[in-house]
């Protein structure tokens, strides 16, 4: 939330939002606090509400608040030869008694053309405030030379604006004067002790007689800079015991110098104290109680000697009330009062005073006021709201609604709601707000923290676990690297076998080759043999026919064949031999040559089992080799694994 601050009072930068401000200051409204975009809170000022009565300045301890006048818009304005003339407050004496003269040379060297003391104004104010009260019978009036006073009451309690004495300031007075009796034309500029005499001058009610509201602080400040002062100057126009009026009850002994201490003069002051005094007040009018003769208020509680806009140096000492004190003795004197001195009785005082300004018209010294309120009142939440916001800010019973620490800047838990309800303020400037979220953000810690505690110990449990599994998984570890070098040597072992039982079956390959050569060698000779045998066979039958051919030529030849038929018969024999030698040779040759063939069958198949065995051998020692290179790589990630393994056993 951002808010432009564009009144005569606004915050700084320095501003930590410690909530003094808005317990100090009498309007609830003035004082927004906002949330800026580091998340600092600040409390800013809202210049529509403000009535400028300085209690922030006093309160705030970081120099935190700043106020606007018209002292560089002045100088500016004489630099361009304006016509410009001086009205000035006579606590500008107090507060400078031996620069004030000076200070004035210092404005008449720089174009200042004339300079009256606004003391001469206050008489006529007295003199305005004592007809009227006497010719209106107005009594219980508020006096009205405090313009943060009157502020409030347009503002904050327009019941009381017919209690408003409807006669100018001392300021006015004497502007007034200056312009319709004196003839001055030029633009008036007053130097004052008052940042809320700015509202004064642009007020529709004054005519704009004045135009700029020089302070004591920045005039003091923006001359010693520029090393302005001057030849003394004194003042144009003698004046009576209106140099009193910025003390406290300055006023009132002014009416008692004139009327007497008989009346009763209510006297409040007080950046606090007035403000509750006219809340009160305004109940006893409305009650019809009975009322003063009148009422002295002023916003300072030193009144203007002590003015919003009077250096804090001068302010810590009563330097200035004994100053006052002394100028207070010297317009007693009969010598500077004449017969407004001490010698005369109140009664002759008066009569001198009337005398003194029958000349003037009293109305030209009316004061006007306008009720200003209707965008200054504040919503009053209902009892449901006032609840809802309670809840909110977790003030669940009574008790916490009864709290009224006043830490927030307001009396009361219900003034705080009611600055919430309005968007003046917000829950988080509660201290108690602050200090239940921050019990249930520590029960939340304390629960949190246990959970990590059970947390914590869970992981340890997990870690003294988890160690254990990688203690046993390191040793796992060891056995696999074992079986997997035992893999890869077997591996190994069993490529070099199935290398050599592949160089072996070759050499069983080669013995079948050879082994067919030998059958085919047999087979050749069984060939060879069978014919062999078939000759004998036809050797055997010629044989054995010419053995028959010899029988019968044996047997024609009688005694003298019968040697040649011995002859013929062994040769029969023989004949018989060989055929049944050759047929016999016959049979072995034929079971021969089928246990040949079955031998060469035998070897076909031999020789193609050979085949696919040297195969799958072969095939087997590539995927020996290819399992031994796969082991070494598994091997390796396993060494990976495990020094990783060893690495988290370590930690």
């Amino acid at each position: 939330m951002f808010m432009e601050q564009t009144g005569l009072i606004y915050t700084s930068d320095k501003c930590i939002g410690c909530n003094k401000c808005i317990s100090a200051c009498p309007v609830m409204s003035a004082n927004i606090v906002v949330n800026q975009e580091d998340s600092v809170s600040q409390i800013l000022v809202d210049g529509s509400k403000c009535i400028a009565c300085g209690s922030c300045f006093d309160a705030c301890e970081h120099n935190a608040r700043e106020y606007r006048d018209d002292t560089d818009a002045f100088f500016e304005a004489l630099k361009r030869g304006e016509q410009i003339s001086v009205i000035w407050a006579p606590a500008f004496a107090a507060n400078y008694p031996n620069e004030y003269k000076h200070m004035l040379g210092g404005l008449k060297k720089l174009g200042v053309n004339r300079i009256i003391s606004v003391s001469f104004g206050a008489d006529i104010t007295t003199w305005g405030y004592i007809k009227y009260i006497t010719e209106h019978n107005f009594v219980g009036g508020i006096s009205q030379p405090c313009p943060a006073v009157v502020n409030y009451i347009e503002h904050f309690a327009p019941e009381l604006i017919p209690k408003l004495v409807p006669v100018h300031s001392p300021m006015m007075c004497a502007a007034i004067y200056a312009r319709k009796y004196l003839g001055i034309n030029d633009k008036l500029a007053f130097i004052s002790p008052c940042i809320a005499k700015k509202f004064e001058i642009n007020d529709p009610n004054t005519y704009g007689y004045v135009n700029y509201n020089v302070t004591f602080s920045h005039l003091a400040k923006y001359m010693r800079t520029n090393h302005l002062n001057a030849e003394s100057v004194d003042d144009e126009i003698d004046f009576g015991l209106g140099s009193i009026y910025p003390m406290p009850g300055g006023l009132k002994e002014n009416v008692y110098w004139f009327c007497g201490e008989d009346v009763f003069i209510r006297q409040i002051e007080g950046e606090k104290h007035v403000y509750e005094f006219l809340e009160d007040y305004k109940k006893r009018v409305m009650n019809k109680k009975e009322l003063p003769f009148m009422v002295d208020a002023l916003n300072c509680g030193k009144g203007c000697l002590y003015g919003t806009a009077v250096e804090a140096e001068k302010t810590k000492t009563d330097d200035i009330l004994y100053e006052i004190n002394r100028i207070k003795a010297s317009s007693k004197k009969a010598g500077r009062l004449g017969a407004w001195g001490q010698k005369a009785t109140h009664e002759q005082r008066l009569r001198h005073l009337n005398r003194q300004f029958s000349k003037l018209d009293i109305n030209d010294f009316i004061r006007n006021y306008t009720d200003k309120s209707s965008d200054c009142k504040i919503k009053r939440p209902t009892n449901a709201e006032l609840d809802a916001i309670y809840l909110d800010m977790k003030k669940d019973t009574n008790e916490k609604r009864m709290i009224n620490c006043s830490s927030c800047g307001y009396n009361t838990c219900e003034q705080m709601a009611t600055a919430i309800y309005n968007g003046f303020n917000y829950k988080h400037s509660c201290i108690h707000y602050i200090k239940d979220r921050i019990l249930e953000e520590k029960v939340k810690i304390q629960d949190m923290s246990n959970k990590i505690q059970a947390h914590n110990e869970e992981i340890v449990a997990r870690n003294n676990y988890i160690s254990e599994m990688v203690a046993s998984v390191n040793d796992e570890f060891e056995t696999l690297n074992m079986s997997i070098n035992g893999v890869i040597n077997g591996n190994s072992s069993n490529a070099d076998e199935s290398g050599n039982i592949s160089t072996s079956m070759t050499t069983v390959l080669s013995f079948c080759d050879e082994m067919k050569e030998v059958f085919a060698r047999i087979n050749e000779l069984l060939i060879q043999l069978g014919n062999n045998n078939e000759n004998i066979s036809k050797v055997a039958s010629k044989t054995n026919l010419l053995s028959l051919n010899a029988s019968i030529e044996a047997a024609r030849a009688g005694e003298v064949g019968r040697g040649f038929a011995v002859v013929a018969g062994e040769i029969k024999t023989l004949s018989d031999i060989s055929k049944a030698a050759a047929d016999d040779s016959d049979n072995n040759k034929q079971q021969i040559w089928e246990a040949m063939n079955k031998l060469t069958a035998a070897s076909q198949s031999l020789i193609k089992v050979v085949d696919e065995v040297n195969d799958r051998i072969t095939n087997l020692a590539a995927s020996t080799e290819e399992i031994a290179a796969s082991a070494s790589v598994v091997g390796e990630v396993a060494d990976g694994l495990h020094n990783r393994f060893k690495e988290l056993l370590e930690i």
